[in-house]
Parts: C-alpha cells; sequence; structure tokens
C-alpha cells in the first residue's frame, strides 16, 4: 500500500509540475502578449476578467459531472483536448473581440483543469496517507520554472514567444494526464444538486468569500504586475526572477504544510493570508526598491500560499466526499473566477489611472478578507475543523 501510494503520488507530482509550467508562463506573461497585440490596459483587465469570469460556469459543470460519475481523470483528459485545440486558435486570430472569444472558450475549459487535478489529489492523499502539500509543491516548483525560463527567453525573444511556450507546456500537460491515477470517488445519490448541498454549508461559505477576497487582492499583481515592472526599466529575466521567487516562499510552506496546518489550522490560516496580502500590497505601491520588493514577493507564501492551504483542508475536512469534486469547484469558481474576475475588471481602469499606486486598494480589499475569516476562527477555537 505504501508503495502503490507513492507511485500514485509521484504521478501526480508529474502532472502538477507540467500543469503550472502552463500557469508559470501564463500568468506573468501573458498581459504582454495581450499588449503586444494592441489591447490597452483596459481591455486586458476586461479581456482576463471576462475570461477568468468563465469558470464560474463551466467549472461547477464538471464537476457535477464528476461527482454524479465518480471519474476524475477522463474528464481531466477531454477537457485538456479541447484546451490545447482553443489555445492553438490565439495564433491566427486578431483584435479584440475574436481574441476574446478565444479566451472564452479556453477558460472554460482549462479551470476545470486544475479543479479536477485538486480533487484527483485530495482523494488520492486521503486514501493513501501522504500530503496534499508534499504533492502540490511540485505544481510551485514547475511555475518556478517557467517563470524563470519564459523570462530569460522573453528578453531575446518578441512576446510570440508566450504563445508558443503556453502551447507546447498545454500539450505537454494532454500527454501527462494519461499517466494520472484513475482513483474514482463517491458517486453523489442525493436528490439535491451538489452544489446546492455543499452551499448549505454556512462555514464553507464563508470560509469561500475570505479566500475571494485574499485572492482577488492579487488582481493588479497577476493583470499588470509584469507590465508595471517592465515600466520601470527591469528586464524580463528580473521579472521572471521576481515572480519565482515568490513561488520559492510558497514551496516552502507546502513542504512544511502538514506542521503549518496543525499548528495553525485552515481557518488561521485563511485569517494570516489576508494580513499577509495587505502587508505585500502596501509595500507594492509605495517602493519599487530591489530589497522591499524581495520582502513583498516572499510573503507570496502567505497572501497566496496559507488561502490555498487553508482552503484546501477546509474542504478535505468539512465537506462531504460525495460532493468533494463539487465543493473545489466552488472554491475555484468562486474565489478565481467571481472574486479575482471583479477585482480584474477593476484593476484595469485603476492601473490605467494610478499606476502602481492602485496596489494600495489591493492592500485594503486583502485586509478586508481577514476580516470576513475571523468568525471561522471562533468556530476553530470551538473543535470545528
Amino acid at each position: 500500500m505504501i508503495h502503490r501510494g507513492r507511485f500514485t503520488g509521484a504521478r501526480l507530482a508529474l502532472f502538477y509540475v507540467v500543469a503550472f509550467l502552463v500557469i508559470g508562463v501564463l500568468q506573468p506573461f501573458w498581459p504582454i502578449w495581450l499588449a503586444s497585440r494592441g489591447l490597452s490596459a483596459t481591455a486586458i483587465g476586461v479581456t482576463l476578467a471576462l475570461s477568468i469570469g468563465i469558470k464560474v460556469f463551466s467549472t461547477p459543470v464538471a464537476a457535477h459531472l464528476a461527482d454524479r460519475s465518480g471519474q476524475r481523470r477522463g474528464l481531466i483528459i477531454a477537457l485538456l483536448a479541447g484546451s490545447v485545440v482553443t489555445f492553438a486558435l490565439f495564433g491566427v486570430v486578431e483584435g479584440l473581440p475574436a481574441i476574446l472569444i478565444v479566451s472564452l472558450v479556453f477558460y472554460a475549459l482549462w479551470p476545470p483543469v486544475v479543479s479536477l487535478a485538486e480533487s484527483l489529489t485530495l482523494l488520492a492523499a486521503a486514501r493513501h496517507g501522504f500530503e496534499y502539500g508534499r504533492i502540490r509543491l511540485w505544481g510551485s516548483l514547475g511555475f518556478i520554472a517557467a517563470a524563470l525560463a519564459a523570462g530569460w527567453i522573453l528578453s531575446r525573444s518578441p512576446p510570440e514567444a508566450v504563445y508558443w511556450m503556453v502551447l507546447g507546456a498545454a500539450a505537454m500537460c494532454l500527454i501527462t494526464a494519461f499517466g494520472l491515477p484513475d482513483l474514482r470517488g463517491e458517486t453523489s445519490r442525493s436528490p439535491r444538486l451538489p452544489v446546492i448541498e455543499a452551499l448549505r454549508d454556512r462555514g464553507f461559505v464563508r470560509a469561500l468569500v475570505a479566500c475571494g477576497l485574499v485572492q482577488g487582492s492579487h488582481a493588479t499583481y497577476y493583470a499588470f504586475g509584469a507590465l508595471y515592472w517592465q515600466g520601470l526599466a527591469f528586464s524580463e529575466g528580473l521579472i521572471g526572477t521576481l515572480w519565482a521567487w515568490g513561488v520559492v516562499a510558497e514551496i516552502i510552506l507546502f513542504a512544511f504544510a502538514g506542521r503549518a496546518v496543525a499548528r495553525l489550522g485552515p481557518s488561521r490560516l485563511i485569517v494570516v493570508s489576508g494580513i499577509g496580502a495587505g502587508v505585500r500590497w502596501l509595500l507594492l505601491a509605495t517602493t519599487f526598491a530591489l530589497p522591499w520588493l524581495i520582502i513583498a514577493q516572499a510573503l507570496h507564501a502567505v497572501s497566496f500560499g496559507c488561502a490555498h492551504l487553508g482552503a484546501m483542508h477546509y474542504i478535505g475536512t468539512r465537506v462531504a466526499p460525495h460532493v468533494s469534486a463539487t465543493a473545489q469547484s466552488l472554491y475555484s469558481g468562486i474565489v478565481w473566477g467571481v472574486f479575482l474576475g471583479l477585482g480584474l475588471l477593476a484593476a484595469g481602469p485603476l492601473y490605467a489611472r494610478f499606476g502602481g499606486d492602485s496596489y494600495a486598494l489591493m492592500a485594503a480589499i486583502g485586509f478586508l478578507g481577514t476580516v470576513a475569516a475571523w468568525p471561522l476562527m471562533a468556530a476553530h477555537s470551538r473543535g470545528d475543523p
């Protein structure tokens, strides 16, 4: 059983590495590709917001199929095949309307892949006894490799290179998906829709709102972080290094995830993440001195890592197994779709008018996430998960 668990964990870890190669190029550098196509800051913000917002609808549909069938791997492969074909269309489309249409289709297909992979990993961790964080950190390593490599390549190549890097990584991800373990979860037999059953838990809903505020506060960073630093004459290599350094801190957190969860619990992790996000964005709003940027990027372990780790363990301990994929999809759709999507809609005009000062508003949103998560701490003190 131990050897089987290690083999299962290794296959999941490999998939995380390759999947985050896609994210490691797409997240920091896709706005640069969009800008090279003539899109303004506002148009980039709208495109990213609507694209990410589409997951609010597509991810629950995929999760509903997973919870009703108990299947994960087959859905991941089908969604990845569609993602690769759709992304390839970016190479031939021109103009905002066409780019937006392709973006909507791609982002309807790609996010459920990550959500279902997270659900599959939590399922495997429960069955084979390994820590989720020890598998998830391999995704962070893939992100670092991609961000550093993409920064180096873009310092020597035109923005068109972003397209080819993402397309190649997505194709590799599809191939790797065939090696995922074909674990079947419990099937939902409830007469209620799985999404309704999951949302009946008020604590879970509160956790979604708190994590949504914290992760949504990353909007300016995700959409315009690279462009902002580029405007300050930072090289693409340095930009990639700064992004990678933030993920190094995240990896350290995930490596000790078991201890972090045991010491703080999921609820306190979410509370701490809001504080870290607020401090991080205040630093980016007030300085661009490299030593302070290094500190700010190290806080990625708190602003993103603690929120994500807290949410995953909250889902794993609080939500019924037969709606676990739906709960995961709600986390993806509401946190990364609704909240981050609204943040990106606001970030476009805010960045166009205020530039780096717009990070100050993101700091306020991060601190608000701590306020929203505070009641979860009271529940934790009463012995709730």
